[in-house]
């Protein structure tokens, strides 16, 4: 694997971003107890920016684990916006609203458990559509998508990097995944992509019309 920075600067950050949050305190350290893979707060706090800057009515992330990222957008949005975390286990969703609600954010959510590609597609007119589910079904999950998508609505996945294996000649089904996803949006003409080497890589795409 190739780290996509170096260690020292993601301390250095780290140590620009402080946090006191207790519900993101908490996620952060169950995260790190259980070895559960989230987008860290460099991301977070770019999803943040990202969310005060395009002031969505809309978010759905297709794959949310226990909310980690969904925090950070309910954070951001406006009170009239809404987001929508998806996630097969109900464990994680109970978690999740039990964060939420200890943060007051939870009336900014809606939590919806099982399949992330079947309940993405009850959504029309999605200002931020955020991936982070299995690799492999990266691709799968922006086309079924798009149709749903609002003009100018911003895509953001994570993982746009994969460790570095996107690089390294692996073939996996993972990095397969995350190279074909790689090529078909930035090969797209109606969408403006760039990758952005912060953490594990994310992509942020912005749709032309």
């Amino acid at each position: 694997m190739i780290p996509i920075t170096d260690p020292r600067i993601e301390e250095y950050l780290m140590g620009l971003a402080p946090e006191d949050n207790p519900s993101l305190l908490a996620m952060e350290s169950r995260a790190k107890a259980l070895g559960f893979p989230i987008v860290d707060r460099l991301v977070g706090r770019f999803l943040y920016i990202l969310t005060r800057l395009k002031q969505p009515r809309l978010v759905v992330e297709l794959g949310s684990g226990f909310g980690y990222s969904a925090w950070w957008f309910a954070r951001a949005i406006s009170i009239t916006g809404k987001v929508v975390m998806t996630d097969y286990s109900p464990t994680n969703i109970a978690y999740a609203k039990e964060m939420f609600q200890e943060s007051g954010l939870i009336d900014r959510v809606e939590f919806r458990v099982g399949d992330a590609l079947k309940i993405g597609r009850d959504y029309r007119d999605i200002d931020i559509l955020f991936i982070d589910l299995d690799k492999h079904q990266y691709r799968e999950a922006l086309e079924a998508m798009i149709p749903h998508l609002a003009p100018h609505a911003l895509v953001i996945a994570d993982n746009a990097l994969w460790h570095g294996k996107v690089v390294e000649g692996e073939d996996d089904p993972e990095t397969r995944g995350i190279r074909e996803f790689n090529d078909f949006l930035t090969g797209r003409k109606d969408f403006f992509t760039s990758i952005l080497p912060l953490r594990d890589g994310v992509m942020l795409s912005y749709r032309l019309s």
